[in-house]
C-alpha cells in the first residue's frame, strides 16, 4: 500500500507539470507582447496655410506726372521801399537762427547796404554793394551768399522786377539784423 502523502505528492507533481506544459504551450501560440512605446512629446498645432491669393494683372506703367510745383510766395507790394519789408521777412524767415534777438550793442562788427534785384520770379538777377564793409570781406560774402541762398523771393507781382536796398547790421556773434526788421541798437 502506498503512502497518502505520497499519493498528494504524485498528483501535485502532475497538476504543476501539467500547469506548467499549458504555459509553455500557450506562449508558443500566441505573439509575444508589443514592448512598451515611448511617449513621444506632444505634436505642434497644425500650421494654418492661407489659401493661395489670386495675383492682380499688372497695371500698365505710366509716365508720372510733372510734379506740382509750389505756389511762390507774392509780394503785393507796389514800391521798392514795400517790397524790402517782404524781402526782410524773406530772410527773417530762412535764417531764424541766425538773427540776432534784441537790441544790437552800439559796435558792431560791420554794417552794409546792399542792392538787390529780384526778376518777376522772385531770382535774385544782381546784387551791387552801395556800402560794403570792405574791413570784413567774409562778411560780404556771407551776405552776398545769404541773400542769393534765398531765392526765389515773394513774387514782385504789381513791379515786374525790382532793385531795393537794405542795411545789414552784423554782430561778431556772426548774427544780423536787417535795418527793415531792426530791434534797435544800444
Amino acid at each position: 500500500m502506498t503512502h497518502p502523502l505520497a499519493h498528494f505528492l504524485k498528483s501535485s507533481y502532475a497538476v504543476c507539470t501539467a500547469s506548467l506544459l499549458a504555459l509553455w504551450l500557450s506562449a508558443c501560440s500566441s505573439p509575444p507582447p508589443a514592448p512598451p512605446q515611448p511617449i513621444s512629446p506632444p505634436s505642434a498645432p497644425a500650421k494654418l496655410t492661407q489659401a493661395p491669393v489670386p495675383a492682380k494683372p499688372a497695371e500698365p506703367w505710366v509716365l508720372p506726372a510733372n510734379p506740382a510745383k509750389p505756389p511762390l510766395p507774392t509780394s503785393s507790394a507796389r514800391t521798392a521801399h514795400e517790397y524790402r519789408v517782404d524781402a526782410a521777412k524773406h530772410l527773417y524767415t530762412l535764417n531764424g537762427a541766425r538773427i540776432f534777438k534784441g537790441r544790437l550793442p552800439p559796435m558792431l562788427h560791420a554794417v552794409g547796404v546792399l542792392d538787390v534785384e529780384v526778376d518777376k520770379q522772385g531770382q535774385v538777377t544782381r546784387t551791387h554793394w552801395v556800402r560794403a564793409p570792405s574791413h570784413a570781406p567774409e562778411v560780404m560774402k556771407e551776405i552776398e551768399k545769404t541773400v542769393r541762398q534765398a531765392a526765389p523771393y515773394p513774387v514782385p507781382a504789381h513791379l515786374g522786377k525790382v532793385v531795393y536796398s537794405d542795411v545789414w547790421l552784423w554782430h561778431k556773434s556772426g548774427k544780423f539784423q536787417l535795418d527793415t526788421l531792426t530791434e534797435g541798437q544800444d
